[in-house]
C-alpha cells in the first residue's frame, strides 16, 4: 500500500531520490526523547507501516533516546529496502530527559558516527547531519570529521541543522552541504531566509516540528476552515503548505500512532490553490 504521492520527489545530493514527505523518528523514545518507549513493538509497527505506505526517508539522531531511535529502526526495518534513505545526526549529548548539550570535538563526532553505523547496521550512512554547531569548536573541525568519514566511504552526504544563512554559507565552503534542517512551520517562519537560500541552491530543507503540534492540529486551529473545504485535517493542510512552499522542502512529521501516520502521509494528496496559499500565508 502506497499513500505518498509517487511523483512528488526530490533528489538529495543529486543521487538520493526520495519522496518529499518522510518520517521523523524523534518521538519514538520515551518522554523527553529519553529512554525506551512504553510500547516498543508499537514503535516498530509504526516504522514498518511508514515504509509500507511509501516513506523512503527516515530522519533520526544518535541522541534520540539516546540510541533508542536508531536501534528501533534497525530492529523494525533491517535488512533495509534498497531505496530507503536513513538520515541521522551527531553532536548533541544527553544528560537526562529534555537536556541537549552540543559536543563538536572531532574525535567525539567520529565515534558517534561509528556507533550509529553499528546501531543502524549500516556500512555507510546516506546522510549525516551536524545536529548543532558547537560554538567552542571551529566549524571546520566539526565538519572536517564528517569529511574524513566521507572520504573513508562511511558517509555519503553531509548536512547541517539549526543554522543561519551565514553559517550555512560557511559550512558550504568546508564541505558539500546537501541538506539543512531548521525549525520551520506554518506559524514559525524564522528560518524563511535559510529556506530561500536552500531553494536557490537546490539544497534539501528538512523542517523539524513541521506541524506545530498543538497550534495547527486542533480542530479550531487557523487552518480548520481550509481543511474543512478540502475535506482534509488541519495537520494535513499544514504539511501540504510546507510541500507547496518550495520543491526542496522535505517535511518529516513524526508520530507513535498508526492512525496519525496515515493522516500525515495523506497530506501528500492535498492540493492547495493559490488562494489557499495566500490565506495560509497571512497566519505567521
Amino acid at each position: 500500500m502506497t499513500t505518498v504521492a509517487p511523483t512528488d520527489t526530490f533528489s538529495i545530493g543529486g543521487d538520493l531520490p526520495v519522496h518529499r514527505l518522510g518520517y521523523g523518528a524523534m518521538q519514538l523514545p520515551g518522554p523527553g526523547v529519553w529512554g525506551e518507549p512504553a510500547d516498543p513493538e508499537n514503535a516498530r509497527r509504526v516504522l514498518r507501516a511508514a515504509v509500507e505506505q511509501g516513506v523512503d526517508l527516515i530522519d533520526t539522531a544518535d541522541s534520540y533516546g539516546p540510541v533508542v531511535s536508531e536501534r528501533l529502526i534497525a530492529e523494525a526495518l533491517h535488512p533495509y529496502p534498497e531505496n530507503l534513505v536513513i538520515a541521522t545526526k551527531a553532536c548533541l549529548t544527553r544528560q537526562g530527559p529534555g537536556i541537549w548539550t552540543p559536543v563538536g570535538r572531532p574525535a567525539y563526532l567520529k565515534q558517534q558516527v561509528e556507533l550509529s553505523l553499528r546501531t543502524l547496521r549500516l556500512e555507510r550512512i546516506d546522510l549525516i547531519q551536524l545536529h548543532r554547531i558547537d560554538a567552542e569548536v571551529p566549524l571546520a573541525d566539526q565538519l572536517g570529521a564528517f569529511k574524513e568519514l566521507q572520504d573513508e566511504g562511511k558517509v555519503r552526504h553531509i548536512g547541517v541543522s539549526e543554522v543561519s544563512v551565514a553559517e550555512l554559507e560557511q559550512a558550504r565552503q568546508i564541505v558539500d552541504v546537501v541538506s539543512v534542517q531548521n525549525l520551520y512551520n506554518l506559524t514559525n517562519r524564522q528560518s524563511q531566509d535559510v529556506l530561500d537560500h536552500a531553494t536557490e541552491h537546490g539544497i534539501a530543507f528538512i523542517p523539524w516540528f513541521p506541524i506545530a503540534t498543538g497550534d495547527l492540529a486542533a480542530p479550531d486551529s487557523p487552518v480548520a476552515d481550509i481543511a474543512r473545504e478540502l475535506d482534509a485535517t488541519p495537520s494535513q493542510v499544514a504539511l501540504a503548505w510546507l510541500l507547496h512552499t518550495s520543491p526542496v522542502v522535505l517535511p518529516i512529521p513524526g508520530t507513535k500512532s498508526l492512525e496519525h501516520l496515515a493522516e500525515n502521509l495523506g497530506a501528500a494528496q492535498v492540493r492547495l490553490s493559490d488562494e489557499d496559499m495566500a490565506r495560509l500565508g497571512t497566519l505567521a
